[in-house]
């Protein structure tokens, strides 16, 4: 039971990215290597994606 709790966790933390990545105003070839790394690598590819993603880039700065 706690691994499908975990796996619905996971999917809705990457539907939530993957929508924001969508309406963000990155360029269309981004979009899609935010997108595949996330769909294939799951857990990883959405914890780059917050620490690297749109506003990744601000917080560094």
């Amino acid at each position: 039971m706690e691994y499908g709790l975990l796996g619905l966790l996971v999917l809705i933390a990457n539907i939530y990215a993957i929508i924001k990545i969508v309406q963000s105003g990155a360029s269309t070839g981004a979009k899609i290597l935010w997108i595949l790394g996330i769909l294939i690598f799951p857990v990883v590819g959405f914890i780059v994606w917050l620490l690297a993603g749109p506003r990744g880039s601000r917080q560094l700065a």
